[in-house]
């Protein structure tokens, strides 16, 4: 059998969002790993290396074989260290079709849109807006029927669709800021925005998630790249 704790790294990057995803798994099992930063505009061999058929991040390598896709990484780090921490798939099988349902929708619907609302993409922000608050509704009604009542979608603790959800909601409070408009509003969403409020203050999370103010500046900085003129 393999020695679980003999190497764990992560290749990845701070401002990714999609990185803190395995990051948060990690922290919530109680893994050590070494966390090797990529630059956004200059892929490392390592990355093409560990990842050449999407070249994207965030690749986990455990004992020196890469796992792609951040999801999959979650069910692989959760699947891995069994006995640590709590469990982030929810033990019943129903449960955990819906917990992948519900992710399989935000990764479809969220990204488009914030990328409308934030502008590197064109779009119609007032009906990209509408989508997205009315996306947030249905996951306020799914807050309600997942958590049974508990706090978060995963019950007492974070689990798979927290983990999924929370690297959406950590580009609204920047999203905001940049497109000057509401997105997330305790009058409609109330569940939601205690369940944000919770998650991003959990010890797993706090650290590892950028703060609004990097994420604007990382988005104006990708806006100039894309606007410069090519030399």
């Amino acid at each position: 059998m393999a020695d679980l704790g003999k190497e764990v790294k992560l290749v990845g990057s701070t401002n990714s969002l999609f990185t803190c995803r395995p990051r948060v798994a990690l922290n919530l099992k109680g893994v050590d790993y070494d966390f090797l930063q990529e630059k956004w505009w200059q892929k490392s061999d390592l990355l093409l290396e560990s990842n050449p058929v999407y070249k994207k991040m965030p690749v986990l390598i455990h004992n020196n074989k890469p796992v792609c896709e951040s999801m999959i990484i979650v069910e692989y780090i959760d699947e891995t260290w069994t006995s640590k921490g709590p469990s982030i798939l929810p033990p019943d099988p129903y449960d955990r079709a819906m917990s992948r349902f519900w992710t399989a929708y935000s990764d479809d619907k969220f990204p488009s849109l914030l990328r409308v609302l934030m502008g590197p993409i064109p779009g119609d922000i007032p009906e990209a807006r509408e989508q997205f608050v009315a996306s947030l509704q249905l996951l306020e009604a799914a807050l309600k029927k997942c958590s049974k009542g508990k706090i978060f979608f995963g019950g007492d603790n974070i689990g798979y669709l927290d983990i999924a959800l929370g690297s959406h909601f950590g580009w609204i409070e920047a999203t905001e800021k940049l497109a000057g408009i509401r997105l997330l509003e305790k009058e409609t969403v109330p569940r939601l925005v205690e369940w944000s409020e919770h998650y991003f203050a959990h010890p797993a999370v706090k650290d590892i998630m950028p703060t609004t103010e990097e994420l604007v500046a990382f988005v104006t900085e990708v806006k100039s790249t894309l606007s410069a003129p090519a030399k």
